[in-house]
């Protein structure tokens, strides 16, 4: 397993391709550091012997110990650790870990490539297995691009004017293929290893130029990452972990992307990119059933303690709020926790969770996201958002008088009160605050693809044979 530092150095090496602001930046650029550290945490609590167990796991393919974001689930036992895992990281962050997206890439591809290889005789899981033998011995971070930018909404990839809408194959050459198009919605692209790209929809046979899947170098000549980077405004006198941390995204653009044959993984097999699309949809809505309640727990946490700040924290609506974040972590958690209960094994061996308690999870994560951040501001009030600079703090005519007017219950210092409503501005008044709401609802899939996916999986007939036994109807 690598260190933190060597994957920071593996960065500092790679050929610029990153542009922000209308410039070519370097991946270590200081507004990419923030999200760098959360990554970085990825790496440093493996070796904490608290940790290890949970955040390390064995290697199907060559029993070594390596980074559980680089592992193929081989059992329920494993994508319970996974979900547990991502939890506290992104309690420990205070925010979105990030790297889960590659390894939900990775076990998509392992059940679909093999899948393919069963039915059509191909070589993809072969391939992939190198690559993925690579993966974890390099123990690399991953992107997924999934989205496309999809242009006319209303029309399927091969009726768009414009056929780059979707990310598709414009060549195709002895050694591999040439790919031309636009991924959305690339969170840690700009500081991450490899680019892991899926379908992001079922195809129909006139679509077959874009079923393509791939992995390559983050850097490979002829991409192009256009990023924006969400970070806290930087502290100087109240230094807190929140305050350090950071994510950025990018839309990559492939223009005439050479990507080798060992790396190509789906090359126009329309039947499967739906099911690919939908698995990694599965996987990474999963893996929201463990950061969406670490989100919900910091929320009430701060929710808690600026009621008690403020002595209300023994009122009824205060405790009604309360257990409201609580129904809505701990439901999502235990959605998450059935659908590894309930998970199958594919063809491959990897371990595919529950498709109804996983969507039904990420469904409630989502819809709840804005009422959850609404608690916060009410119990908060409106100081989160005209909170005065830290400098003013601590400024020699204007801070005592500033520590004086913010105090709240008598025994709670006034910096207490200071650092609780500091924190309360990088939750919901700060642009990773917003960016967090947003993601929130869309991040793997919006509620809409949820139902679609949990009624496309539901047995509903069964449910009208229980009403028609009751009610005394036969067939």
């Amino acid at each position: 397993m690598r260190t933190f530092e060597q994957y920071f150095e593996g960065l500092k090496k790679m050929r610029p391709n990153v542009y922000l602001g209308g410039r070519i930046v370097p991946r270590d650029d200081p507004v990419f550091l923030p999200g760098i550290k959360v990554i970085g945490t990825t790496f440093e609590l493996v070796k904490d012997p608290g940790y290890r167990d949970l955040f390390t796991a064995e290697s199907h393919l060559t029993g070594k110990t390596i980074n559980r974001f680089t592992h193929i689930h081989q059992s329920q036992d494993d994508l319970l650790k996974k979900q547990k895992m991502t939890r506290l990281y992104c309690r420990r962050v205070g925010r979105c870990v990030q790297r889960c997206m590659g390894v939900d890439a990775l076990n998509a591809l392992s059940v679909v490539t093999r899948r393919m290889d069963d039915d059509l005789g191909t070589d993809y899981y072969s391939r992939f297995v190198k690559y993925l033998e690579y993966y974890q011995e390099n123990d690399l971070v991953g992107n997924a691009a999934q989205t496309d930018v999809k242009g006319d909404r209303s029309l399927r990839p091969y009726q768009q004017d414009d056929p780059d809408m979707y990310l598709r194959v414009v060549e195709k050459r002895d050694g591999g293929i040439v790919v031309r198009g636009a991924k959305a919605h690339n969170t840690i692209a700009p500081y991450a290893d490899e680019i892991i790209v899926v379908p992001t929809r079922a195809m129909t046979p006139q679509d077959a130029d874009y079923a393509v899947a791939f992995a390559l170098p983050a850097d490979t000549e002829g991409m192009y990452l256009v990023s924006v980077a969400h970070n806290q405004r930087s502290r100087k006198h109240f230094k807190a972990p929140i305050g350090e941390t950071g994510t950025a995204h990018s839309i990559t653009i492939f223009d005439n992307v050479f990507v080798p044959r060992e790396r190509v993984f789906m090359c126009g097999e329309t039947r499967y990119a739906g099911q690919l699309a939908g698995l990694f949809a599965t996987y990474h809505r999963h893996s929201y059933t463990g950061c969406k309640p670490a989100l919900t727990d910091i929320l009430m946490g701060a929710a808690a303690l600026v009621s008690e700040y403020n002595g209300i924290e023994k009122a009824s609506h205060v405790r009604d709020k309360l257990a409201e974040l609580v129904t809505v972590a701990e439901l999502v958690y235990a959605a998450g926790v059935a659908a590894a209960v309930n998970s199958t094994r594919a063809s491959s061996g990897t371990q595919v969770p529950d498709v109804v308690y996983t969507n039904v999870g990420r469904y409630h994560a989502g819809v709840h996201v804005y009422p959850e951040f609404e608690i916060l501001a009410d119990l908060a009030g409106g100081l989160a958002a005209t909170l005065p600079l830290e400098d003013d703090f601590v400024e020699p005519t204007v801070g005592p008088l500033l520590n004086k007017y913010i105090k709240r219950k008598s025994g709670v210092p006034s910096e207490k009160v200071h650092r609780c409503y500091r924190l309360i501005e990088n939750l919901i008044a700060s642009a990773p605050g917003a960016a967090s709401q947003i993601s929130g609802i869309h991040g793997g899939g919006s509620p809409v693809m949820e139902k679609i996916a949990i009624m496309a999986q539901y047995d509903i007939e069964e449910k009208k044979e229980i009403a028609k036994y009751l009610a005394g109807i036969a067939d």
